[in-house]
């Protein structure tokens, strides 16, 4: 089913807003899945709703929060997110680092006990937006333990995404927005509302055998993400834990923590005018994306994309045509909707919805990335 963009967020944020949060941080939290599904990122965006709604109701997040300082000097600010919405918290702790960082040259925020942050390369898209190149690392406390390490078949990381951007005056920013494992438990979600595979070496089952049904991650017991590139991904991964769980003190993934998803996120973020001229900078990152980009292509491709190039053309072609919702992730958004009276103008949804899920063991805590 075909949504409008404009009107599939303003139903996003009518439901938040009859949950209980303010206007202000229902529309930036609508904003914010709505754009996840005009880039592509499905997993981060509007199927992402039930569960939020269903961790507010539960009092694992919590709305209208802002974030405390518990500690502070002129580039470096550690936060405490007091379990609120990622959308809204990720926001406030962004504009500090961005402020800092245009005082300072340089700044650190260490934002610790956040709910689910969304889509990480928003954050990117934020820092670039103000013309500062920026670093985001960012874990799970517990309730996100998605991911095998090398060699090992149980669950003992997060998903553990990276995300950079690097604004490039006079063109479009190039902004890396991935993770250190093969693939966001949200896209095992969709393709499970879908009812298809996953990509062959995303996922194993309990036993640590391969596979590509996705009932078997959330089977009794579970199945379990793999690293990207084997040890290197995993490697990869255990430094973002330490960037983002140890460093910010809000804990590496830990079972024990599990209770709730809270994230974990450390940010560096750059003026490049500090490091030399603006004209200099420009020069030199448009110089090498151009020579990047200037590679013969190998047969069947039409052309090199730098990070993030692949995210805008569908941001355009989805704000033209539309956002589509497979069946049952719309029966489930309309189920919040009709259970919080939210009245909407799209059609009643064909079937599916949580029925079409029973039997299988399927948190509403989601992952990071």
């Amino acid at each position: 089913m075909l949504f409008v963009p404009a009107e599939l967020q303003k139903l996003a944020a009518d439901i938040f807003t009859a949950a209980g949060c303010s206007v202000e941080e229902s529309e930036s939290i609508a904003a914010h899945l709505v754009e996840a599904n005009l880039m592509g990122h499905d997993s981060h965006g509007v199927i992402r709703i039930p569960s939020y709604i269903q961790w507010m109701s539960d009092g694992k997040v919590l709305p209208n929060q802002k974030v405390t300082t518990v500690f502070e000097n002129d580039v470096i600010s550690i936060l405490d997110g007091e379990f609120g919405f990622g959308q809204s918290i990720g926001k406030q702790a962004m504009q500090i680092g961005i402020n800092k960082a245009s005082t300072h040259g340089i700044a650190v925020v260490g934002l610790r006990n956040v709910g689910h942050l969304g889509r990480i390369g928003a954050w990117a898209d934020m820092a670039v937006a103000a013309n500062k190149v920026s670093l985001h690392f960012v874990n799970t406390s517990g309730a996100g333990l998605l991911v095998a390490p090398f060699g090992g078949i149980e669950r003992r990381l997060s998903a553990n995404p990276f995300a950079a951007g690097i604004p490039i005056p006079g063109r479009d920013p190039v902004v890396l927005d991935m993770s250190a494992c093969t693939i966001a438990e949200g896209k095992i979600r969709v393709a499970l509302n879908k009812g298809v595979q996953v990509p062959e070496g995303s996922i194993i089952d309990s036993k640590g055998l391969p596979t590509t049904d996705p009932r078997v991650f959330y089977a009794n017991p579970p199945g379990a993400i793999l690293p990207i590139a084997g040890h290197k991904g995993f490697g990869l991964g255990m430094i973002i834990e330490f960037f983002a769980g140890a460093l910010t003190a809000g804990s590496c993934t830990n079972p024990a923590n599990s209770q709730r998803l809270a994230n974990g996120m450390l940010t560096i973020l750059l003026d490049y005018n500090v490091f030399l001229s603006a004209d200099a900078f420009a020069e030199e990152v448009r110089r090498y994306v151009e020579f990047v980009k200037s590679s013969a292509t190998a047969p069947g491709v039409k052309e090199i994309l730098m990070p993030g190039e692949i995210e805008r053309k569908t941001r355009t072609q989805r704000t033209e045509q539309g956002i589509d919702l497979d069946d049952t992730t719309w029966s489930q958004i309309h189920g919040v909707a009709k259970a919080l009276n939210v009245s909407h103008k799209f059609a009643e949804p064909k079937g599916g919805g949580v029925a079409s899920q029973a039997g299988l063991n399927i948190p509403a805590v989601g992952e990071k990335t």
